[in-house]
């Protein structure tokens, strides 16, 4: 007996069966990951949003920030003063460090030996993707108190150090137990003089940072360098996107951002704990950096808030796959994972772990995007690696 399908029934599957053609081949390799021949998308175990409740800021306080230094700097990542308090220094996209003397921006510092005119100034941030592993592209950045030496955690160049006077940075260490390091995020520095950083993945460079956050990823890595030995080892292997490190005040401990699963995790320095890690807070969102102001307080900011787009997207990696493989561009499923719009967010954390202090702007018409917070004579200096500028928010 022959079996008759109504036109819109055959329609539907015609479309269905074509589209899952489609995804499967990517014929025209319009998809965000066709240049990803590898691209696995793995599973990411992360609560749902209603799961981790916060107060919001309903005040909308950030966008009472000042907007420093707008179009001055692309891309200032990080921010921090030196042991005399001057500053600030920041990282920028093009490669170079530099220095606010007060009057303007000088450079101090620069990553790589291989700069050339590629590397001159461009419209915005993303505009120097293409050529950041020629360029360099510091990302955290952090003094040493005792000897006034900047530590550079520099995407392409590894883990680096200049002087207070500035120039060529030396580089410390490109690799750790025998893997080089492939996208090095954020680092701290312990009273000894030892380095405490993050390898955000061992498969993705920054430059390829949206397939990272779209694969879930876990080759990240936190490390520990040894300046006597001047080498690296692994503390915590398999983090999907590994960001942000700051040690406590006490020195007990140190925090490093569990970027994808978003939350704080704490690796024990001291104690019957040491060596061992565990969860400190689930965050409201995913975390970029966190630092450690004078109370032992610690500041982190979020790149975005939970969503149940990106929950469900985490939770089914085949669902996540089929979506990449559509003719849809990356930067088209990044706004999905940050909500469809951008969201001005940091949050303030106790010693214990509790959550103290939000400050949004979840309209981001003054502050868009935070990479990190750093707390300096009752202000907040705000650093973003997408912006063109420095927020300032007094407390």
């Amino acid at each position: 007996m022959a079996l008759f399908l109504p036109p819109k029934t055959l329609a539907l599957l015609f479309f269905s069966l074509s589209l899952t053609l489609y995804c499967t081949i990517d014929p025209f390799n319009l998809c965000a990951i066709s240049d990803f021949p590898n691209f696995i998308a793995h599973k990411v175990i992360t609560p749902r949003p209603d799961e981790i409740p916060w107060e919001r800021d309903s005040q909308n306080s950030l966008q009472k920030s000042k907007i420093l230094f707008q179009n001055q700097v692309q891309g200032p990542e990080s921010v921090a003063f030196d042991p005399l308090g001057r500053g600030p220094y920041t990282g920028v996209a093009d490669g170079r460090v530099l220095f606010w003397n007060g009057e303007k921006w000088i450079d101090f510092a620069y990553t790589s030996s291989n700069r050339s005119e590629i590397c001159d100034p461009k419209p915005s941030a993303l505009s120097y993707l293409k050529n950041e592993h020629i360029c360099g592209r510091p990302l955290g950045l952090r003094f040493d108190k005792r000897t006034g030496d900047l530590y550079i955690a520099d995407a392409y160049m590894g883990l680096l150090k200049v002087g207070p006077e500035g120039g060529l940075a030396m580089s410390l260490v490109t690799e750790a137990e025998g893997v080089p390091l492939g996208f090095t995020n954020d680092l701290d520095i312990d009273d000894d003089g030892t380095v405490y950083f993050t390898d955000s993945s061992t498969n993705y460079q920054r430059r390829n940072f949206l397939q990272l956050v779209f694969s879930g990823d876990n080759s990240g890595r936190v490390l520990k360098y040894d300046p006597i030995a001047k080498k690296a080892v692994v503390l915590v292997s398999n983090v999907q996107f590994p960001n942000g490190v700051s040690i406590s005040k006490d020195g007990s401990f140190f925090l490093f951002c569990d970027g994808d699963v978003g939350s704080l995790r704490r690796y024990w320095l001291k104690g019957e704990k040491a060596g061992t890690s565990d969860v400190f807070a689930m965050l409201p969102g995913h975390p970029d950096n966190v630092r450690t102001n004078e109370k032992g307080e610690f500041w982190v900011a979020l790149h975005c808030k939970r969503n149940y787009y990106a929950y469900i997207m985490a939770k089914y990696p085949k669902l996540r796959m089929f979506i990449l493989k559509l003719p849809i561009t990356a930067k088209t499923h990044y706004l999905f994972q940050i909500g469809m719009r951008p969201h001005g967010l940091v949050v303030k954390y106790s010693p214990e772990g509790k959550l103290v202090k939000v400050l949004e702007d979840s309209e981001g018409k003054v502050v868009r995007s935070v990479s990190e917070v750093e707390e300096k004579d009752g202000k907040l200096w705000m650093g973003s690696v997408l912006m063109n500028f420095v927020a300032v928010y007094d407390l």
